[in-house]
């Protein structure tokens, strides 16, 4: 693990205690709306405290790795508070260097994931590698806005988000999943350009 990983895994144990109330931020809709379509074998990248888990839908089975176990402890806690109706298994992971075996998931998701990582190409094509040929990614990330005033003042808090959350508000995320082999293939603006909602392929596969 590298030290820029292993800060980051330190800041998100810190706030792991308060961090639902940042999370407030994405509403259940979103959610909802972000996991109708997850099927299968399905990785949930940066599990977090698990607000995710409760709007999956049934009879999946999901995989939930996060660098924290400050973080895990407490999507471990709602786990107990949920339905068996979803086969649920969360483990420690670095999304940069997954275990799993080469097309081993039909379904991909993080949300609000890869402002935090540290080298997000060298994680998105480990994500490309354990997706299955005719998988999906479904994502909810914030980048940098396209604005270029907006844009331009992102860039300038960015040090002070990212040394009190290690997290990066201006991230390309858009230009690094080209720069890892994959293609968007829905996109829905949840707030303007800033919060995007969207469905990743492989590229080169239809």
């Amino acid at each position: 693990m590298s030290q820029q990983t292993e800060r980051v895994r330190r800041r998100y144990n810190r706030n792991a205690a308060i961090y639902d109330l940042i999370d407030r931020s994405i509403s259940g809709k979103q959610r909802r709306e972000l996991l109708q379509y997850a099927r299968g074998e399905i990785l949930e990248v940066g599990v977090g405290t698990g607000a995710n888990l409760p709007y999956y839908p049934k009879g999946v089975r999901v995989t939930g790795i996060d660098l924290s176990p400050g973080m895990l402890k407490k999507a471990k806690e709602r786990m107990v508070t949920l339905a068996g109706d979803t086969d649920i298994h969360l483990e420690e992971m670095d999304v940069e260097e997954l275990p799993f075996a080469d097309k081993t998931f039909d379904t991909i998701v993080t949300s609000c994931v890869y402002c935090s990582v540290p080298d997000p190409v060298k994680g998105m094509k480990e994500m490309r590698r354990v997706l299955k040929d005719d998988g999906e990614i479904l994502m909810l990330e914030h980048m940098r806005s396209e604005n270029p005033v907006i844009g331009f003042g992102m860039d300038l808090v960015n040090p002070v988000v990212r040394r009190l959350w290690g997290a990066n508000i201006n991230r390309d995320t858009m230009g690094n999943l080209e720069a890892a082999g994959l293609d968007v293939r829905a996109e829905v603006r949840v707030m303007g350009t800033i919060m995007r909602r969207l469905t990743v392929r492989k590229a080169g596969t239809s």
